[in-house]
């Protein structure tokens, strides 16, 4: 019997081998992951977990009895130590896995400060893993000085939880502003406007040169030549694709493993799926670091691997809540000449992304309706009649014909 072995127990690891059994591959199934713990939900970390109003139990993707359930061999704690695509076996510490066929879903690290500006020191914490939410948690309380060196979503949600909780936040970004790698500019004065009134110091296009303190951080000195009192600092600048692995391995690798449209590596009988992976997108490459990208191209492969494979082709979507406002984001906006934007009732707003005539994306802020309209317009290759979407008088329901 074919015998399949997934490296990476995270979100797409754990949905390959559930696919795997739902499309009835009746071999033996290994999943192997670094964390401690059976694969969980990322999302919450930063928010309801982070605060408590989350317990962990909650944060697993299956139960607890799922993995034995369904014959698949849950290995926890677990370094992989290489991977010998020509005698296919999976090597970790006083063990050696055969595979038959294997899928990468390493996923993504987040990026950390340099330890020669201080980004070693005491109280200076990432925000990837549920470890790091763990170690974190008993910072979250009222009073307490936090410095958030990055402006992206997590660095914004952080911001958001704890400005909600009591403390005095500032959040640092290198860039000229806030979203800058991610969204267009009007979705970031949004942010920006709604963060400050919540108390949140925002600082933009200033770099941070030091983290000051003994042991432990004390304090964060900017380019500018200011210097902020904290208490600790979270450090949310961006994550990069865990692909050491496979490039051992020899495997292709351009901003993550390189897979085709079925998510096939370049090294027969190896898949890759997920924050890991680098696939075709609109005749260029895409790695995309999102809940709904790592289920869908999970899927993908894992019917590939099983001989019922078809071409991955999504229409991306992400959220992210940060205070009262709900951002939900359908499309890629990479490319885009012109934003459109429209504001409905109860401060709703969208802001929709153009090349030419072609809609690429829509940023919907507390706008479920707009949110729903252009992913589906998105869904089935169609762009609105801009007139009409600038039109408040319009329903947005109208638009989809």
């Amino acid at each position: 019997m074919t015998s399949i072995v997934v490296v990476g127990a995270g979100q797409a690891g754990a949905t390959l081998v559930a696919k795997l059994r739902a499309l009835g591959h009746s071999g033996p199934i290994t999943l192997i992951g670094d964390e401690p713990v059976p694969p969980y939900q990322r999302p919450p970390l930063s928010k309801a977990y982070l605060v408590g109003e989350m317990p962990a139990e909650r944060l697993y993707l299956r139960p607890a009895t799922f993995y034995a359930d369904n014959d698949i061999r849950l290995v926890t704690g677990a370094q992989v130590r290489a991977i010998d695509p020509e005698a296919r076996r999976v090597v970790l510490d006083g063990e050696a896995i055969p595979y038959d066929r294997l899928a990468l879903t390493t996923g993504a690290r987040a990026r950390a400060l340099p330890a020669a500006i201080g980004g070693d020191l005491e109280d200076v914490y990432l925000m990837r893993s549920l470890a790091d939410a763990d170690a974190l948690m008993p910072e979250i309380r009222p009073g307490r000085r936090v410095v958030i060196v990055g402006g992206g979503y997590i660095g914004l949600e952080a911001a958001s939880v704890a400005a909600t909780r009591g403390l005095a936040v500032t959040i640092v970004e290198a860039a000229d502003r806030i979203l800058q790698r991610v969204a267009c500019s009007e979705t970031a004065d949004w942010f920006r406007a709604l963060h400050r009134e919540n108390g949140v110091d925002i600082r933009e296009g200033v770099e941070v040169t030091r983290l000051t303190g003994g042991r432990r951080v004390d304090g964060v000195e900017l380019g500018d030549g200011s210097r902020i009192d904290a208490d600790f600092v979270i450090v949310g600048i961006g994550v990069a694709p865990q692909t050491r692995l496979a490039q051992e391995a020899g495997l292709d690798i351009a901003d993550g493993v390189t897979v085709d449209a079925r998510a096939r590596s370049s090294v027969p009988g190896i898949w890759a799926a997920g924050d890991c992976a680098s696939f075709p997108y609109r005749g260029g490459r895409l790695r995309l670091e999102s809940v709904q990208n790592a289920i869908d191209q999970a899927e993908c492969a894992a019917a590939d691997m099983v001989g019922s494979g078809y071409d991955y082709a999504p229409v991306p979507w992400f959220w992210s809540d940060q205070f009262a406002t709900k951002l939900q984001i359908a499309g890629i906006g990479t490319g885009f000449d012109r934003i459109v934007s429209r504001r409905d009732g109860d401060g709703a707003a969208s802001h929709w992304y153009f090349a030419g005539d072609e809609l690429l994306a829509v940023d919907a802020m507390n706008a479920p309706r707009a949110y729903m309209v252009g992913k589906r317009l998105l869904e089935a290759g169609r762009s609105p009649d801009e007139a009409a979407l600038r039109d408040p008088a319009t329903k947005l329901k109208t638009l989809l014909g």
